[in-house]
C-alpha cells in the first residue's frame, strides 16, 4: 500500500545538541503545522511518531451533565430519531 500524501512530506532531518529535530518546511507544510503548535512524541516499534495536539481549555471541557446530553443526543440520531431546527427552535419559544 502506497501512502502518496506520506511519500510526498518525507524528508531527512538531524538531531541537535539539546536532541532537537528540525521539522523539514515540506513536511511542516503537508501537516498545515504552525510555529507554537504542540506535538505528541512516541516510539513504536522502534521508530519515532510524531503527531500534532490541540490542548483544551480547562472551561472548554463538558460536564459530566452535559456529557451525558451529548451522548443522549447521539443515541437520538443514530436511532435515527431526530427534528428538525425549526420544529426545536418553535420548542425552545414557548
Amino acid at each position: 500500500m502506497n501512502n502518496k500524501s506520506t511519500t510526498e512530506a518525507a524528508a531527512i532531518s538531524r538531531i541537535g545538541q539539546r536532541r532537537q529535530v528540525v521539522i523539514p518546511k515540506r513536511v511542516f507544510d503537508a501537516l498545515q503545522l504552525q510555529e507554537g503548535d504542540y506535538m505528541e512524541v512516541t516510539a513504536e516499534r522502534g521508530r519515532l511518531a510524531m503527531r500534532p495536539k490541540r490542548l483544551v481549555d480547562v472551561g472548554e471541557v463538558l460536564t459530566s451533565g452535559e456529557a451525558a446530553k451529548v451522548r443522549r443526543g447521539e443515541a437520538e440520531l443514530k436511532a435515527g430519531r431526530s427534528e428538525s431546527w425549526s420544529a426545536v427552535k418553535d420548542g425552545l419559544a414557548r
